[in-house]
């Protein structure tokens, strides 16, 4: 039933969202100085704005502060899309309302981005009505070799849509590349002599790409969407393992209520630690320039402390 009224509001707002594009008074695409990008989640948002520079203008769909899995676009969000140069989303699994938008915009000028092009997906762990058997885990971004990938999949799109400036994205796409290089070294040094290899998190499945990365133990109370309710069996596997194996923290996640890892901590009597997905920033980090790789060095340290690292 989740199922079907999602997929007639989509048809509303699609149908809504070109009607707007098409009464929206705009100059042409090709008489713009900068690439016009929209992009759905931050870590796309951030990688496109450090492969464009001056040269593009990339706007991010979801407002600040708002968790992704539950965004629905509006028709002014249709619109906007509509009318860029380059759309960039995460994938069906991750987006699944952005094929329907897709197939209503203006193919012949917009380039659709699919980031998860070239990047082999890991299976979800949890399932339910909403995330069937089968399902990916959509959160790529949370592997730095993804990124790499995802970094090449966006400079492809730059170029092909802005060809005189392909040498200028191509640069800035390599020294970006480099920083997930020494980031990625960073976490195999920092990860490599710990005491407790178990990151358990009081959140949904965020984490899986990241955790097979870095050979980690992940345990997570919820699927890979924060709808997805943990059951009183679920804390109560949890909550002994914790216990059993002297696990000293429990990590909880960034835009959403924390009652579940507080639940956890205070049955273990451990301590918390945030670990951010980077889905989205609150509006305070957003207006402070935060970037994706500031979240992941934040990261690293939590798991420094939180798994007792030398």
């Amino acid at each position: 039933m989740k199922k079907i009224i999602l997929v007639v509001s989509l048809l509303i707002i699609v149908f809504a969202g070109l009607y707007l594009a098409a009464n929206y008074q705009r100059s042409p695409r090709t008489g713009r100085e900068k690439l016009a990008v929209v992009t759905t989640i931050f870590p796309l948002y951030d990688f496109a704005k450090a492969i464009g520079g001056d040269r593009a203008e990339v706007s991010l769909l979801l407002p600040p502060g708002v968790e992704s899995h539950s965004f629905e676009p509006k028709p002014s969000d249709v619109a906007e899309i509509n009318m860029a140069d380059i759309f960039i989303y995460t994938g069906s699994f991750m987006e699944p309302w952005a094929e329907d938008i897709i197939q209503g915009t203006d193919k012949q000028n917009l380039e659709v981005v699919d980031a998860s092009n070239g990047i082999t997906l890991i299976p979800g762990v949890f399932h339910d009505e909403d995330e069937p058997a089968g399902s990916n885990d959509p959160h790529i971004w949370l592997d730095f070799t993804n990124d790499q990938q995802i970094i090449q999949t966006i400079t492809a799109a730059f170029s092909a849509q802005d060809p005189k400036n392909a040498t200028y994205y191509e640069a800035r796409a390599v020294t970006y590349q480099e920083s997930l290089k020494t980031l990625d070294s960073q976490y195999q040094t920092t990860l490599a002599n710990c005491a407790s290899r178990e990151v358990v998190y009081g959140g949904h499945y965020a984490f899986g790409y990241l955790a097979r990365r870095y050979n980690l133990e992940y345990l997570a109370a919820q699927g890979v969407s924060p709808d997805a309710e943990p059951t009183a069996q679920d804390l109560i596997n949890l909550v002994d393992q914790i216990k059993n194996n002297n696990i000293k923290y429990v990590f909880y996640e960034e835009l959403s209520s924390p009652k579940v890892a507080e639940t956890i901590a205070q049955e273990t009597d451990t301590k918390m630690l945030l670990l951010n997905a980077a889905h989205n920033l609150s509006r305070e980090d957003l207006a402070a320039s935060k970037t994706f790789l500031q979240v992941m060095e934040e990261n690293l340290n939590n798991l420094k402390t939180g798994l007792r690292c030398n």
